[in-house]
């Protein structure tokens, strides 16, 4: 079986990969995550996808790039710069609909194997100016995509999702599980004697 490189940094990404089953290796790419002029988020997310993916590609191996970026009105929204930015970003999502897209790519030393990128509806209820306060001074919205984490203090801020939860996270495991055991990687099989 292939071995599997990870192109990412994240723990989100290393959870969401580790509770399916995969075993791989994690590297961190070295990419210029800079918007293009006209680019659209999802042709940004595509490209930032398949850049990490070709950065720590290695000979018997397939590499994992995914990029995620948080999409309000057309406009995408990333990491906020500091605590103000992400309560700004807050105020602009309570109560409103936004799609959360993740751009990911698989690749060996020969190139681009396949791509994509997976777009999930996310509402969000109002919110309170407390509510975005303590969360912001929580820390958490710091580091994410959208100055929220789904899978942590943000929960209560969802009043639905339409696609992949898992997508909102970072990865879109059910499709990437599809497209790794077409190209040879599978997870690991659960061990039931234990139970």
């Amino acid at each position: 079986m292939l071995r599997l490189i990870l192109a990412s940094s994240s723990p989100r990404r290393r959870h969401l990969l580790d509770e399916a089953g995969y075993i791989y290796d994690a590297v961190s790419p070295n990419v210029d995550e800079s918007h293009r002029n006209g680019e659209t988020a999802y042709a940004y997310a595509l490209r930032i996808a398949q850049e990490k993916a070709l950065e720590v590609v290695a000979e018997g191996a397939v590499t994992l790039g995914a990029d995620t970026v948080v999409v309000y009105a057309g406009q995408a929204l990333g990491k906020p710069r500091d605590a103000a930015d992400a309560a700004q970003v807050l105020e602009l999502l309570s109560g409103e609909p936004h799609q959360v897209m993740t751009g990911w790519a698989l690749a060996d030393s020969d190139g681009i194997i396949v791509s994509g990128v997976e777009v999930t509806g996310v509402s969000f209820r109002e919110l309170s100016r407390d509510q975005i306060e303590d969360y912001v001074d929580s820390g958490e919205p710091l580091d994410r995509a959208g100055s929220y984490a789904i899978q942590g203090g943000a929960a209560g801020f969802v009043a639905g999702i339409d696609g992949s939860y898992s997508n909102v996270m970072g990865l879109p495991i059910e499709t990437l599980a599809i497209a790794l055991a077409e190209v040879g990687v599978l997870p690991e099989p659960i061990d039931d004697s234990a139970t």
